[in-house]
């Protein structure tokens, strides 16, 4: 199977939009497309799962807890979020899309 990750960009002016790549025994791989979205108000993630996240296009602010931490993600910006560390995503940008692609995996 092949393609490239900014064709056929899916319309997430009203939600997020995320799309499974790939999968396996403990892995999934997703395309994720943003416009605007943001976590809800006092919303955390906590996954079973460890994420690593790179941010292919548009812009993103990720807030985790423990230790607090503030990440300005722009294009060519990656991180890893190990499985349990509370996190979400404070503001992605509202005037063109944010394209997300994501790993998750678990120790398995």
């Amino acid at each position: 199977m092949t393609g490239n990750l900014f064709n056929k960009l899916p319309d997430a002016s009203r939600n997020e939009i995320a799309e499974i790549l790939a999968r396996g025994n403990e892995v999934r791989i997703e395309r994720i497309v943003s416009r605007g979205q943001s976590s809800p108000d006092g919303f955390w993630y906590d996954q079973s799962e460890h994420e690593w996240v790179a941010l292919l296009a548009g812009s993103a602010r990720l807030e985790l807890q423990d230790p607090e931490q503030c990440l300005e993600l722009t294009p060519g910006d990656h991180v890893l979020i190990p499985a349990h560390r509370r996190h979400r995503v404070a503001a992605t940008a509202a005037d063109v899309e944010t394209v997300w692609l994501a790993v998750f995996y678990s120790d398995g």
